[in-house]
Order: structure tokens, then sequence, then C-alpha cells
């Protein structure tokens, strides 16, 4: 009888294998000189992916805080329930990202899709969106990237046709990504002489 459990954790250990640290590190490097700038990150998705957006949306304010460092703002658009179903009813679901970003997104912002398929649409307006503003783009994609892939300034694919293991590396990525923004600051601290005592 077939081990499920065991196939499963031993698919996403693979996975995680597979995707470049250099890759991850890129993305470390963006945000933290988005920080440094004191430019906004946007974050979206639908479904799990929307999920990771609001989870990682807290982990960069609150968990990537760090002494001597500016605050990283950083804003998930899945959190406006009522505005995004006014955007959905009295528009078009496709745009109920692009259409806050609108408001806000500024040049040299950062906005972050995450889709799993790399397809959904109002993911990739968001995107565009961005991309008319003059803001930075990252996208988080799973199976064979999705149109994602090709319109992000830069995306990370996780190589896997398994949407459950897919959004388990996205969000296993923000957290690896969140705790490098926490470490910059002991990375960047000059190293101290040691301090020697007069004997008595």
């Amino acid at each position: 009888m077939p081990n499920h459990i065991s196939d499963y954790l031993t698919g996403v250990q693979s996975l995680l294998g597979k995707i470049s640290a250099g890759d991850i590190q890129r993305i470390v490097n963006l945000l933290h000189d988005t920080r440094m700038n004191r430019h906004t990150v946007y974050l979206c998705g639908n479904g799990g992916s929307a999920a990771t957006a609001s989870h990682w949306a807290n982990d960069l304010c609150k968990g990537t805080l760090a002494e001597s460092l500016p605050r990283l703002r950083a804003i998930a658009l899945t959190d406006n329930v009522p505005l995004m179903t006014a955007w959905a009813n009295d528009s078009t679901y496709e745009n109920i990202f692009a259409s806050q970003l609108a408001n806000y997104v500024q040049p040299l912002d950062i906005v972050i899709g995450i889709s799993g398929s790399g397809n959904s649409r109002n993911v990739l307006n968001a995107i565009r969106c961005a991309r008319q503003e003059g803001a930075l783009t990252i996208g988080l994609s799973g199976f064979d990237g999705g149109k994602l892939k090709g319109l992000a300034d830069f995306c990370i694919v996780v190589p896997s046709n398994s949407m459950e293991q897919v959004e388990d590396a996205h969000l296993i990525l923000t957290h690896a990504i969140s705790t490098a923004l926490r470490q910059f600051v002991v990375a960047a601290r000059p190293r101290q002489s040691p301090v020697v005592l007069n004997a008595a």
C-alpha cells in the first residue's frame, strides 16, 4: 500500500532543492532596496495564493523589523474585501487588483503577483498596471510559469504540476525571503574590535 503522506513530503523536499538560492537572494536584494528607498510593496493572488499574499504582507511589515533599518511597507491587495467585491461587481473580476493599484502604485514600487498556474488574469492585469506605472514586478509561479513568467520583470517558477506543492514552496520562499531581510542588519554591521581590559 503506497504511503501517500511520505510520498508527498518527499516530493516537497525534492522540489525545494530545484529552486535557485541565487534567484531567492535576488528578490531579497530588490525588497531591501525598496525598503531603503521608502517605496511600497503590493501583493496579490487568488485562493491559496491570496492567503500567501496576505501572510507575506504580514511578515514583510512585522517579521522584517531590524535595528537601524527602515520599516518595509507592504500591502496585500487581497485584504480589502469590500473594495475587491465593488470592482468585481461594477467592473470585472479580472481588474480587482489592477483597479486598486491604479490609486496607489508609484514608480519603483514593487508589485508581487502570486499564481500557481501563472495564468490568473487578475494577477496578470496587476502586473501590467504596475509596469505601466514604472513599478518593478515579481512573480511567484508554478507548473511551466504560465504567462506570468514572461510578463514579470523577475519570476521564480516552482517546477511542479502539483498545485498543493507549488503553494507549499511559495510559502517557504516567503519565509526564507523575510528572514533574510531581517538578517540584513547583521550582515551589514561592522565587526567590532575586541575590548581589551587593563590588568589590575
